[in-house]
């Protein structure tokens, strides 16, 4: 018995840490590619909803020119008209070619590729570790387990993925860099948000990409 109510410890403690607002779950990086400091950087949202995508990108750039590097977001770039239709492979070329000649060699690319919902217990454990001296006590501290929306809690945990491109000049155009990180919602997107930049900014400086290490 003993043992059980460990095993269920344990479950409710991995259970609630799995709840972290935001989780690397894979980082990639060019094995030819030490490190790499951008002259002009375009950071790109792919994203339906205009306001979480232009607040993610006004957010990713402040923090980016915080560090001492040149980023732009892509409101600079398109216009209200550009995402109205999708487009050729022409035209996204002469995209690409159009933000070298302009003197960007980077993009730093960022979407959002599913969502999930996802449960947890949030009452079972509130008295775990409570002794009642009676049934009357028991039974009232726990009579919410009776009712389902007091024992679980419902959230969305969104897959996203940054992928940063070179466009660099004379150089291929390759793939630097690809992290793929969970972001969980408990009540709000742009806090949801927030946590994704924190860990992208986090994982660039760490990867000495964009950002130079700080030195301690």
């Amino acid at each position: 018995m003993k043992n059980s109510l460990y095993l269920f410890v344990i479950l409710i403690f991995f259970g609630l840490n799995g709840c972290a607002d935001s989780e690397l779950v894979e980082n990639w990086k060019n094995p030819d590619i030490e490190s790499f400091q951008a002259q002009k950087v375009l950071v790109l949202a792919i994203s339906n909803n205009v306001e979480n995508r232009q607040f993610f990108e006004n957010r990713v750039v402040k923090q980016l020119r915080d560090k001492g590097v040149n980023a732009m977001n892509s409101d600079n770039i398109f216009d209200d008209n550009f995402t109205k239709r999708p487009k050729t492979e022409n035209e996204v070329n002469a995209l690409e070619d159009m933000l070298l000649h302009n003197g960007y060699d980077a993009i730093l690319v960022s979407k959002v590729i599913g969502a999930e919902d996802k449960v947890t217990l949030i009452k079972s454990y509130q008295n775990f570790n409570k002794h009642f001296e009676t049934f009357n006590e028991d039974y009232y501290s726990n009579q919410g387990l009776f009712d389902q929306n007091e024992q679980l809690e419902s959230y969305v945990v969104y897959h996203a993925e940054s992928v940063l491109y070179c466009i660099c000049p004379e150089k291929e155009r390759q793939v630097i860099w690809r992290a793929s990180i969970n972001v969980t919602k408990l009540d709000s997107e742009k806090k949801a948000i927030k946590d994704y930049c924190k860990m992208l900014m986090q994982t660039l400086e760490d990867q000495n990409l964009l950002i130079t290490k700080t030195k301690s």
